[in-house]
């Protein structure tokens, strides 16, 4: 095995406030002594938790990591919205939420739980003609994103807290990739009708990667290792199946296999154990999706 591909797969981190994603793939470059690094599922400076990083040849599987669903801890405030819909924006409105009572809450929080459509905040990362939508408010720009549909799989209250005037709500959320919980909190805040928004946020799950696997920076920096090999992440993340060493040599060098009638992507998995490629049927083809150790390597 070359070295790149001993190097090769994700480390999982633990990120902490105040830090950019990027800052953390910044430090990530310097502890894991390489330029190749990359993360996926962006995380806000405010949140900590869960991000993924790709090392080497694993920053090409990020693009097939799945991810599908992700789980975070956060705290929302109800009795003031903000320009961003979390603490680090402008107070737009206050109202003494005193008198909301726990039934009303509750009620509303009913009405974000299952498949429902949501607005993305203005301040996100999404592109809008190639412009981040943040980037667009930051030069002055008004910006109007579309709601769009998301699942909120569970929406669990663990706490309520009531103090000057405010209403401050612990909640755990399991939803689909591409839910905003900043924007949870805009809207619980505006059915209300008192303002709402996110004070604390930490993400727990990013499809199969846990806050069990992350690791601080400080952690990382005394002991500079991957989370996961390219081998564990691919077969964590997709179902395996067995090829032959023929069969896997054929994967690594991009050619195809006849078809066993798989449904949707798998690894394949040589006999030594090595994942060679993620691979799926095209027709009459058994075909690479992706190839995690190609021939060339």
């Amino acid at each position: 095995m070359t070295e790149s591909l001993s190097r090769s797969g994700l480390v999982v981190v633990d990120k902490p406030a105040g830090m950019t994603s990027h800052d953390v793939v910044s430090r990530l470059r310097r502890i894991m002594g390489t330029r190749k690094v990359g993360h996926a599922g962006t995380l806000d400076p405010m949140a900590t938790g869960v991000l993924v990083a790709g090392i080497e040849r694993g920053t090409k599987f990020l693009a097939h990591m799945v991810a599908a669903t992700k789980a975070y801890d956060a705290t929302i405030r109800l009795g003031a919205a903000t320009s961003t819909d979390d603490a680090e924006g402008s107070v737009l409105s206050t109202a003494d939420s005193d008198s909301l009572i726990d039934d009303a809450l509750h009620a509303s929080l009913d009405k974000l739980r299952g498949e429902i459509m949501q607005r993305p905040s203005s301040v996100s990362a999404i592109k809008i003609d190639g412009k981040r939508a943040h980037e667009r408010v930051r030069d002055g720009e008004t910006v109007d994103i579309p709601a769009r549909p998301v699942t909120i799989h569970r929406l669990d209250v663990l706490d309520i807290r009531r103090e000057d005037g405010f209403v401050d709500v612990d909640v755990s959320v399991g939803c689909s990739s591409g839910t905003y919980i900043r924007s949870l909190a805009r809207d619980l805040g505006e059915d209300l009708g008192v303002g709402g928004h996110l004070t604390a946020l930490r993400r727990t799950e990013v499809g199969p990667f846990l806050l069990a696997d992350a690791r601080t920076l400080e952690e990382l920096e005394d002991s500079p290792r991957l989370s996961l090999s390219l081998d564990e992440a691919l077969t964590r993340s997709y179902p395996s199946i067995s090829v032959t060493d023929d069969e896997a040599a054929a994967l690594a060098m991009g050619k195809w296999l006849e078809p066993r009638g798989l449904v949707g992507v798998h690894a394949a998995v040589a006999p030594d154990g090595r994942a060679v490629a993620l691979i799926a049927e095209k027709g009459k083809r058994l075909s690479t999706v992706f190839v995690a150790r190609p021939s060339t390597l």
